[in-house]
């Protein structure tokens, strides 16, 4: 029913040739790769290598590089991802704080920055120092009242307004490739596909300047997503510096599939979770060995990123928390309830972003990606301003909503009623009542909570650079916060419930907000992006609370659950089939009854086949059948009535075939016989001389009868990375099916539009 041999065509293409010409084995943009013959390539290579080795010295020199050359590159997309990395987040702070006020010693220094070099600042007030003065200082000489406020807001919005028009504007003409997240195209070309440029140099560059300028600009969207695609840039850019990776698209997929892994190893300081990231949620196909190296990068990251310590806290992670209390079983039904939330907050979100980009494809809205951007970020600035949850940075913000109150915390989250008589030990705080500033930064969070959730719908997929992990998180972190205070308060006045009464006596330190965020942050991180196992490792890495997995894992699951019961698509499938782009996803089952003779084409009442027969067809014909389609290879047939198959032949292969031919090679004119077997056929005396062209038939085309079920042919295509199979019956081709045929079979039967699959 199935048949396949070892790739044949790898070595010399034409007989006339000493080496393989230019371009040979290269893909046209948007066309899918096809992984066995890469495969077999590389072997052959190897094979090639390791047999030159035992001729001398310098040879078996030359192998040792080879063989080394993978952890090279490894090495310099972790020194790179990582420094990246480093100068975004310090970059960050900085802008972010410049939207507020200036540094008088030095206009480079952020807030915190400034305050530390300053002698004057106290612990009470240790953001105020008069060093670090706000525009409203520094233009007006004013601090306090009603004018002073309203130039802080305008500057705070023409800052805003100025970074964001900045970054759409470098997008827009320097590279566009650089907009978005890069997450579903970084699966696409992981997959097989080639986007040309995609990862390029300048969308490194672009992509990593607007990256700062849009996180700093105060829009809703982070910074860890993009910087997957920053380090998949660097990844692609060490390897064209390696022949072995350069002129093989199935070995560099193994190097991108290991930078996705040092790229969320620096955006979140978790080296083994970005690993499981790209395992679990982008690599189509990841090799022991890929792990191996996708390991040894993540850790050269973390450690350069470590070296340059954005954070200045000598911490790789973005929210470290110590939390001083154990949980208890009561708690898991709170916790399911927030993963309960992030499903349903997940599907909301992926419904209605969705919904709202393809409203930007399809209506004069997507010609203006300038003034969307802008209208976008002043709403936002003009929004965000009064409320001092939405003004920070929302990696403040999740911060602050991690942190357990201790008794040096000056935050309002932590303005509870002291009891004047306790005399406790400073890290084990009782629970206490709310005080004013609890219930003010609860509406406070509340209204935040609503903005972040409607915002952010309209933020993702505009013309910029936008992550999504870490606005997705702050949705979670709100709404577990204020699960958290609630329980909190709850224990506080009924300790004598059934519920509280086993775990929770008066004065004592029974729940902890805190971790009600870190809850909520992964539940809504899981709903939107289906992550499970890697989810949990990334939270516990990026917290540092170990002793926490059980709820983490008890709410990324329950989120999973009440989201796929919306529909199994997170939201990068989802802006993959949005786009059109050609990938058949590992987690899709297929279980529709139908055959290969229900997909293959031609279908009936469709023109036959178009084919090349082995020994009877001119060049000229067969440069008339490539100007008249656009398929991209053709079955080689024994002859037009026998039909019995012999190999297929690529299309670009053909075409640089007959151009190298007729420039290197005399007597090839347009009525010269093309044949694909081992003796040339018997012609005329007075005929051309004709054209042998049998290395670049791939005589082992993979075939499947036609009466094999769909769901075999489904898993072929996933399992074997194929671009195209052929349909036989007893050994006479019937048809073609192409993996474009099979996702729109696949979208067909799912009730979807099949002419949403737009590439090859």
């Amino acid at each position: 029913m199935v048949n396949a041999g070892a790739m044949s065509g790898s070595g010399n293409l034409m007989d006339f040739l000493d080496e393989p010409f230019p371009d040979v084995g290269t893909y046209e943009d948007f066309h899918t790769i096809d992984w066995l013959r890469e495969k077999s390539r590389d072997t052959d290579r190897h094979r090639k290598i390791t047999s030159k080795s035992k001729e001398s010295i310098w040879e078996f020199i030359k192998s040792l590089l080879d063989a080394w050359s993978g952890w090279v590159v490894m090495l310099l997309i972790g020194l790179l991802a990582g420094t990246l990395a480093g100068v975004i987040d310090l970059a960050v702070d900085w802008m972010t704080d410049l939207k507020e006020g200036v540094c008088l010693s030095a206009f480079w220094y952020s807030h915190e920055q400034c305050c530390w070099t300053s002698n004057e600042t106290t612990f009470e007030d240790r953001d105020k120092c008069p060093l670090w003065q706000k525009w409203s200082e520094l233009l007006v000489n004013q601090s306090e009242g009603a004018s002073a406020y309203i130039l802080n807001y305008l500057m705070y919005i023409l800052w805003a307004l100025l970074f964001a028009f900045l970054a759409v504007s470098l997008v827009r003409v320097f590279a566009p490739y650089a907009c978005g997240s890069g997450i579903p195209e970084i699966k696409t070309i992981l997959s097989g596909f080639i986007i040309r440029g995609y990862l390029g140099k300048w969308t490194l560059l672009i992509k990593t300047v607007t990256l700062v300028l849009v996180v700093s600009s105060g829009l809703s969207l982070g910074k860890e997503g993009p910087l997957v695609h920053v380090a998949c840039c660097c990844g692609n850019f060490f390897s064209s510096l390696f022949s072995k990776y350069s002129k093989n698209e199935g070995k560099r997929r193994e190097v991108l599939s290991a930078a996705a892994a040092a790229g969320v190893s620096v955006a979140f300081g978790a080296p083994i979770g970005g690993v499981l990231f790209s395992l679990e949620e982008v690599s189509y196909y990841f090799p022991l060995k890929t792990l191996w190296r996708s390991f040894f990068a993540a850790l050269v990251a973390a450690f350069t990123l470590r070296s340059i310590n954005p954070f200045g806290n000598s911490r790789l992670v973005l929210f470290y928390v110590e939390y001083h209390t154990p949980w208890y079983m009561a708690e898991l039904f709170p916790f399911i309830l927030l993963g309960v939330f992030g499903g349903l907050w997940g599907t909301l979100f992926i419904r209605c972003n969705i919904a709202w980009c393809r409203r930007r494809k399809t209506t004069r809205l997507g010609k203006y990606p300038v003034l969307e951007v802008i209208v976008v970020t002043a709403i936002t600035a003009i929004i965000a301003y009064p409320n001092p949850y939405t003004r920070r940075s929302t990696s403040e913000l999740i911060s602050e909503l991690f942190n357990d109150c201790g008794a040096l915390e000056s935050s309002q989250l932590c303005d509870y009623i002291n009891d004047p008589n306790m005399t406790r030990p400073v890290d084990d705080i009782p629970d206490r009542p709310a005080g004013v500033g609890v219930y003010t930064a609860m509406w406070q969070l509340a209204l935040a909570l609503i903005f972040k959730i409607i915002i952010t719908i309209f933020t993702f997929g505009m013309k910029i650079p936008s992550g999504l992990f870490i606005p997705s998180m702050a949705v979670g972190a709100m709404a577990g916060r204020m699960v958290g205070i609630g329980v909190e308060q709850l224990a506080y006045h009924h300790h004598d419930w059934i519920v509280f009464r086993n775990w929770c006596r008066p004065g004592a330190d029974c729940v902890t907000p805190g971790l009600y965020a870190m809850v909520g942050a992964a539940a809504c991180l899981g709903g939107v992006t289906r992550m499970t196992v890697s989810l949990v490792v990334i939270m516990f890495e990026l917290t540092g609370g170990l002793e926490y997995i059980v709820p983490l894992m008890a709410a990324a699951v329950t989120s999973k659950w009440v989201a796929d019961a919306f529909g199994k698509e997170g939201i990068y499938e989802a802006h993959i089939h949005l786009n059109g782009y050609p990938f058949l996803d590992v987690k899709d089952e297929f279980t529709h009854r139908t055959l290969a003779t229900d997909v293959m084409r031609p279908r009936r009442g469709e023109p036959p086949l178009s084919v090349l027969t082995q020994d009877s067809m001119t060049v000229e014909d067969v440069e008339t059948l490539i100007k008249e389609t656009d398929y991209n290879g053709f079955p080689v047939v024994v002859s037009r009535d026998s039909e019995r198959l012999i190999g297929f032949a690529q299309r670009r292969e053909l075409i640089l075939a007959i151009k190298n031919a007729r420039q290197r090679q005399e007597g090839i004119v347009s009525n010269s016989i093309m044949y694909f077997t081992e003796e040339p056929p018997e012609l005329p005396a007075n005929s051309p001389h004709p054209l042998k062209l049998r290395r670049v038939l791939n005589l082992s085309p993979f075939t499947v009868t036609d009466h094999t079920p769909m769901e075999t042919v489904v898993d072929i295509f996933r399992k074997l990375g194929l671009r195209q199979c052929l349909v036989t019956r007893s050994g006479r081709l019937l048809g073609i099916i192409t993996k474009k045929d099979v996702l729109r079979h696949m979208a067909q039967m799912a009730n979807q539009d099949p002419e949403s699959i737009m590439f090859n």
